[in-house]
């Protein structure tokens, strides 16, 4: 039996009829969500030649037509964003997956696949960030401990993560989930100052030799990697 690939178990995944019209316009690559809600506003998507409204749904053997359209090429990228700058995407069709604060820097994924945003930053779903932080005081002796089991940060405990003490001054953190600020509200509860935060890896994508501002395309194996372990 071949093993299925990502693109496949991802569009297994979300093909349950009935289902949305935009939905299904995005998991057929004709058009966005937010692009499908455009040209069914416009007039130009049929289902069994009825015009189709906001909110139609589509059985698995119904006739869809849409006038115009082409279909969506998916797009992903890695990208070093810079200390200063907001999260955002330099790539326009493009939007970041996740965020990283403005003084904060390191690698953010980019992409045009709206279809896979729920399932990598859903909280249920337990997918690896690896980053490098420095602080500007000297690392105490609990600290490792404190932070691997979970800190109370404003009434909400975090998960257990992996801690590696790189120097008396840096560390390394690998998280499975995302909280805002999560690292330095993690540090502060802790008494440790950050003096530079850097994200590295995002489950199998990493920044590598990127630098700041710099943009490399995902694909291949890489990606197929990826996708599979976005969709566990």
């Amino acid at each position: 039996m071949n093993k299925q690939t990502g693109r496949e178990i991802l569009e297994e995944l979300i093909a349950s009829y009935p289902m949305r019209i935009n939905k299904y316009l995005a998991l057929k690559k004709i058009s966005t969500r937010r692009g499908a809600d455009e040209l069914i506003e416009n007039k130009k998507v049929f289902i069994n030649g009825k015009l189709a409204t906001l909110g139609s749904k589509v059985n698995e053997n119904d006739k869809v037509e849409v006038k115009g359209a082409k279909e969506i090429e998916y797009k992903y990228f890695a990208y070093y964003k810079p200390i200063g700058i907001e999260t955002n995407s330099p790539k326009e069709g493009l939007f970041p997956l996740g965020r990283l604060d403005k003084a904060s820097h390191g690698l953010m994924i980019l992409t045009n696949d709206g279809r896979i945003t729920d399932r990598l930053l859903n909280p249920r779903y337990f997918h690896e960030k690896e980053y490098v932080v420095r602080t500007s005081n000297k690392l105490r002796t609990s600290f490792k401990k404190n932070m691997e089991a979970g800190v109370d940060i404003e009434g909400y405990k975090t998960k257990p993560c992996k801690i590696k003490i790189l120097s008396d001054f840096t560390f390394k953190i690998i998280l499975t989930e995302g909280k805002k600020h999560q690292i330095r509200r993690m540090c502060a509860a802790l008494f440790q100052e950050i003096a530079d935060l850097k994200r590295e890896r995002i489950m199998n994508i990493k920044l590598g030799t990127l630098k700041p501002d710099g943009l490399r395309e995902i694909k291949g194996k890489e990606l197929e990697t990826f996708l599979n372990q976005v969709l566990k």
